[in-house]
């Protein structure tokens, strides 16, 4: 692939991903192993309330080809094909899950030096078709992206977003919801290494004339220890805790609490990856 302007969904990704990655209120355990022949296995349990589920996720690469299988505690079982270069430049991607045909997907990624295109259909009768696209270059990137059900005739959602990436900083604005919202993030490192930073994120939904301000930051304690906060204007406090017990094997503690309504219970959430 190129280094190109990368995907609509890479706007905003890392102000995103500070924001809301890791944040969990429920205890889930994940054990992986990797083979040197390319197969990936991974066995994940959730805990949520009463609920408890889990999945078994196996996947293999060869050459340019990932084969990615999970069946979880349902009985459901999904598959995706992943080709790079099938044709110059481009990633196809075809999923589905089994014994639920209509759940088929097929997806094609082009990049270019100075653009991005993606096409995503359903493989059934009546598919929605989503579509998007980015130019510019690395540093700044304009995009949209669309659904449209064939079915109705309509377009069911469009977003346009734009991003500006310095070595320092990232800004982007993304306005989706049929022009309905419109969301601005900003991100920036505090230090050379890129361990430390803090992040702003407003959005503004003009139908309700709701405004929601959220700030947050990541600070690395050690080269082991990372912790993460956030807080919004209603009140929202959340913090996390990640530690890598030993090599690739990482535990996160994680909190939220109301700060307007703190005779509710917090929510708590703990996450063990281990990868042997």
């Amino acid at each position: 692939m190129t280094k190109g302007p990368g995907l609509f969904s890479d706007i905003g990704k890392k102000a995103k991903d500070l924001l809301t990655k890791d944040y969990s209120a429920d205890q889930k355990l994940t054990i992986s192993s990797y083979s040197s022949d390319g197969v990936t296995l991974a066995s994940t349990a959730v805990k949520k309330g009463g609920l408890s589920t889990g999945d078994v996720a196996a996947q293999y690469k060869h050459k340019n080809t990932i084969v990615d299988f999970k069946v979880d505690t349902e009985s459901k079982i999904s598959t995706t094909l992943t080709f790079t270069d099938l044709a110059t430049s481009t990633k196809t991607i075809t999923s589905c899950k089994l014994f639920d045909y209509n759940s088929g997907k097929l997806e094609i990624q082009y990049f270019h030096d100075i653009a991005t295109l993606t096409t995503a259909v359903g493989l059934n009768k009546s598919p929605v078709i989503d579509a998007s696209a980015t130019v510019g270059i690395p540093s700044i990137v304009f995009g949209a992206e669309a659904s449209y059900d064939t079915t109705s005739g309509r377009f069911t959602k469009y977003t346009t977003g734009l991003s500006v990436t310095k070595p320092d900083y990232s800004a982007s604005i993304l306005l989706g919801d049929k022009g309905d919202s419109v969301r601005v993030l900003y991100l920036h490192h505090l230090d050379q290494l890129k361990k430390n930073a803090a992040v702003a994120e407003i959005t503004r939904r003009f139908s309700t004339n709701e405004n929601t301000f959220t700030v947050g930051g990541s600070f690395a304690i050690d080269h082991l220890t990372q912790v993460k906060a956030k807080l919004n204007n209603h009140g929202k406090l959340a913090a996390l805790l990640q530690h890598e017990v030993i090599p690739k094997s990482v535990l996160t503690i994680s909190g939220e609490i109301d700060t307007k309504a703190l005779d509710t219970n917090p929510k708590v959430g703990l996450t063990v990856s281990l990868k042997p």
